[in-house]
Formats: structure tokens, sequence, C-alpha cells
């Protein structure tokens, strides 16, 4: 499989930016999420190196869904991208993992590296609107929490299907493993749901955050019903529904660890992010409203049987 391009620049034409913004402070969550907690609807389409690695062939060979070539779209801070490329790379499979902005990659090769798993990742910047990639040119192309941002999901799906190779059949030879797929490809998607969101305690306080949250996304151009959308966009974007796999997946946040990580982001958010920025310009909050706000997520960090649970529109494309 060919090694994936080094990282470039690539011109930033009509991309709409990540509106919240990537202060390490303010996307903490994202860090915690794996492939395992965040990309499972993907892991059971790729093959497994406990099943299809031969101990007296440590190299698979390059066919039946080796080699795996997969392009994370949007990849953030990069922890899903790799964790996919530590799955991938005793099979010989590689990462490319892109993104708008050059900061962020930064962050993202960084963690690559501190967990080990630079050897077989890339990164590029590139825009999900324009992908400066062949038609055909991956295996896999994955994107999780991109399409919830953009006003025209349809076209950054259309997007993704076009740069995904063709050929039929379960492009990772099917979630046992076994390697005897058609050869086709999968775009594995996964889009949150605002109004899925419930919370424990639900105080007053977390209410008004929860109508902020929505408010500021769909201002900034986002979309709040995203998974349950999700798979209407890709059947939009032209893909015949006997490709489609859909399914909805949830993330819990209940562990002291948990609760942390998101309540302190949420707090960060309040104080100095561009939801506080937009909330007050828009003049749909207010600065007590705020205070309010960053002391019920404090408290709910600290509350023993405090518990935040979110639904996830998930869609596997087998293209054809």
């Amino acid at each position: 499989m060919p090694t994936p391009p080094p990282p470039q620049h690539e011109q930033k034409s009509e991309e709409q930016p990540y509106a919240p913004g990537h202060a390490a402070s303010q996307t903490q969550h994202h860090e915690w999420r794996t492939a395992a907690n965040s990309a499972a609807h993907l892991l059971r389409h790729l093959p497994q190196p406990t099943t299809t690695t031969n101990p007296q062939h440590p190299h698979p060979p390059h066919h039946h869904g080796h080699h795996i070539q997969l392009l994370d779209v949007g990849a953030g801070s990069g922890t899903i991208s790799a964790s996919l490329a530590q799955h991938l790379a005793p099979l010989g499979g590689s990462v490319l993992a892109t993104d708008i902005s050059d900061d962020i990659l930064a962050r993202a090769a960084a963690h690559a590296a501190a967990v080990g798993a630079s050897a077989n990742m890339a990164f590029r910047r590139a825009s999900v609107r324009a992908l400066p990639f062949a038609d055909g040119a991956f295996d896999v192309v994955h994107a999780h929490q991109v399409l919830c941002h953009l006003a025209a999901p349809v076209e950054a799906v259309r997007e993704m299907v076009r740069v995904c190779k063709g050929g039929g059949g379960d492009g990772g030879g099917g979630g046992d493993g076994g390697g005897e797929g058609g050869g086709g490809g999968l775009v594995a998607l996964r889009e949150s749901d605002l109004h899925s969101w419930c919370v424990w305690p639900e105080t007053e306080g977390l209410r008004k955050f929860h109508a902020l949250m929505v408010a500021t996304l769909v201002a900034n151009g986002g979309q709040d019903r995203g998974g349950r959308r999700l798979l209407s966009w890709v059947l939009e974007a032209g893909v015949d529904k006997e490709d489609v796999e859909a399914g909805f997946g949830a993330w819990c946040f209940s562990t002291d660890g948990e609760k942390r990580v998101w309540g302190e982001s949420m707090i960060s958010r309040l104080r100095t992010g561009q939801m506080r920025d937009k909330g007050l310009e828009m003049g749909i909050t207010t600065v007590e409203d705020i205070e309010e706000m960053i002391k019920a997520w404090a408290e709910w960090i600290e509350t023993e049987g405090a518990t935040l649970g979110l639904m996830n529109g998930e869609v596997i494309v087998k293209k054809k």
C-alpha cells in the first residue's frame, strides 16, 4: 500500500471554521475519545489482528482487506486516529489524519508520538468540502462529529464517499476479520444528536447550558439533530440504502474521571470560549446565567450519582 503523503498545507478556500475552537482546556473531552468508545461501529468491520495475523507469516498479504489505508477526516486532537492506527499497525495498515487547523494537527501528531502510534500515521491539512485526494484513494474513510458542525453536511458526505474506493463487499473483510470481502471500501460516520441529551441531576443551570449549546451551534451553521438525520444525509448524497448500515451508539459519563473531563471542558467554554461570547452577542444569555451554569457543572462533577448520556447516529457505507 502506498505510504500516506507527508503533511502539506492546502488552500483554505471556503472552509467553515470549527466554531468552538481548539483550546486545550475546552477540548479535553475530545481527547477522552478512542476507537473503542467512539468508533466501535467501524472496528467491527475491520480485520482483527488476533485472528488475521498468522504467527508464521507476521506480515499479512496485501489482499483480503490488509494494508488498509484509512483517512480520518476532521481528526481534531487525533486520539481516535491514533487508536485506529494502533489497531491497523499489526496488519500493515496506516492512517492519514486531516483537519483544517494546523494547531490541532500538531497536537494530534504529539499525541500519536506519545502513545507510540506515529510509525503508521501521517497528518495533512485538508477541508472535507474539497478533499485533495483522487477518487477511490482510501480503503476506509472515517469522520466523527464533523458533519454536525457543517452548514452543508450532504456535500461533505459526497466528498468522503468520492475518495473511498469502490469494488463491492465489506472492505474490511467483515467483522470476523476473516478477510474474504469483495474489496469495496467503507465510509464510517458518527454524529451526536443534542436533543438526546440525558443528564442527572437535571438542574436549572444545566438546562440553561443545554439551551445555550444548541442555540450557539445552530447560529454557527451547525446541526443540532445530526444523529437522527445522518442516514438521510447519506441517502441525499446519492448512496443506495442497501449499501448502508445505520444504528445508534451512546456515550455515558459517570465515573469520577469521565465527569471531570466533561465538566471541566464545559466550564472552560463558559468562562472564555466561543459559546460564551456567541451567547452574549446574541442576547440569549447573561453573565449571571453563565455563572449559574458554571456552578451547576462544578456541582455535577462532585455529585456521586451524576451521569450524562448522549446518543450518536452511526452509519457504515459499503461502497460498491
